[in-house]
C-alpha cells in the first residue's frame, strides 16, 4: 500500500543548492522521509512512535 503524504517539509539544515531531506506524514500518522536528490517514490515509512524514538536518539548523540 502506498500511502499519500502531504505537506512535504525540508530540514533547516538542508544544502543552499537544494538537496535535502523532506519530511511528510499521512492520513494515518505515519511519518515519511525522502531524499530530495532521489526519486521521490521511495519513501522511508516510520509509525509517530518509532519516529519520535529516531528524534530523541539523534537529540541525544548530538548533545
Amino acid at each position: 500500500m502506498t500511502r499519500d503524504f502531504t505537506g512535504w517539509r525540508k530540514s533547516r539544515h538542508s544544502e543552499p543548492n537544494g538537496d535535502c531531506v523532506e519530511v511528510a506524514q499521512a492520513a494515518d500518522g505515519t511519518i515519511g522521509v525522502r531524499d530530495s536528490k532521489g526519486d521521490p517514490h521511495v519513501v522511508l515509512e516510520f509509525t509517530p512512535h518509532d519516529w519520535s524514538r529516531l528524534l530523541s536518539q539523534i537529540k541525544e548523540s548530538s548533545e
